[in-house]
């Protein structure tokens, strides 16, 4: 498809949203397990109680109603095995993270398509935000605007110091604006101007600049990106579970409560918005960007 080979081509510097990608069911097994999908895989070691889930849904990971619910089950059968403590979300793909909620979701559907698939996008934010698992996003590629949300639901971030990686809310840049939790996440993580700087020019940080104002924790060579995450996943591991996971609750618990409360007039919100002729007329023209590049 042209849209495909135009974001193939654009990974190094990824745009705001992605396109979709085929339709598979994904995985979760053991370390010595063969069993494989096209969209993730989640390999959990069950001598350490770490699970690692492999992003690797062609062509960058977009954030499809597919893969969501997915990603939300996947999550879900992890958060019930009790003997699982730590979770660390990476992708197979090269030079990209995630680059993003897919762009065919909100263009040209219906409301109620829109709304299912925003629901689904909440659905993720409140599983990983409030997981009473350790979460580290090993960052080892670009993660503009969703793949920078999924980062920063996420305990603690690790990017590759890689100049030609990019990650940030940049929403703005294709005339959306990013809702109050997307928003609320990011002030709890890097204060409220770095927020409104970011957000209101759609900034996009490469590994260097968001390790300043705090939206990554670490840089680490890509070689070193997993050995890293799994150091670090150690010494969280270390902290007995009760005492973090309370602790977690008391810090974001707010957060979460303001959107689960008003999860629905959210989603009202967000159709409302994306089904408007204005914004429609920019995603056309997003994609027709897309087309142009590739050509």
């Amino acid at each position: 498809m042209a849209l495909r080979a135009a974001w193939r081509s654009q990974c190094a510097l990824p745009g705001l949203l992605c396109q979709r990608s085929p339709v598979s069911s994904s995985a979760v097994h053991s370390r010595n397990s063969t069993s494989a999908s096209s969209k993730m895989s989640v390999d959990f070691d069950k001598s350490t109680g770490v699970a690692v889930m492999r992003m690797k849904s062609l062509p960058v990971n977009s954030l499809s109603l597919d893969f969501l619910t997915e990603f939300c089950i996947n999550l879900k059968k992890l958060e019930m095995d009790k003997s699982c403590r730590g979770l660390i979300i990476t992708s197979s793909l090269p030079k990209v993270f995630s680059a993003g909620l897919d762009i065919l979701e909100m263009y040209g559907k219906s409301p109620e398509s829109c709304g299912e698939f925003w629901k689904a996008v909440q659905e993720m934010w409140l599983k990983v935000y409030s997981s009473n698992m350790v979460t580290i996003a090993a960052i080892n590629g670009s993660s503009p605007a969703g793949g920078c949300l999924m980062s920063l639901t996420c305990d603690h971030r690790i990017m590759a110091d890689n100049p030609r990686y990019s990650i940030g809310l940049n929403e703005t840049q294709l005339g959306i604006v990013a809702p109050f939790w997307f928003k609320d996440t990011m002030v709890n993580t890097v204060g409220h101007r770095n927020t409104e700087m970011a957000l209101a020019l759609g900034l996009l940080y490469s590994p260097t600049e968001a390790l300043k104002i705090g939206l990554v924790d670490q840089i680490v060579a890509e070689d070193k990106l997993m050995a890293t995450s799994e150091q670090i996943m150690a010494k969280w591991l270390a902290v007995p579970d009760h005492a973090r996971q309370i602790t977690k609750s008391m810090m974001r618990k707010p957060t979460i409560d303001k959107l689960a409360s008003n999860r629905e007039a959210d989603i009202q919100n967000f159709v409302s918005f994306i089904t408007k002729d204005s914004i429609q007329k920019s995603l056309h023209m997003y994609l027709e960007m897309l087309k142009k590049r590739k050509a």
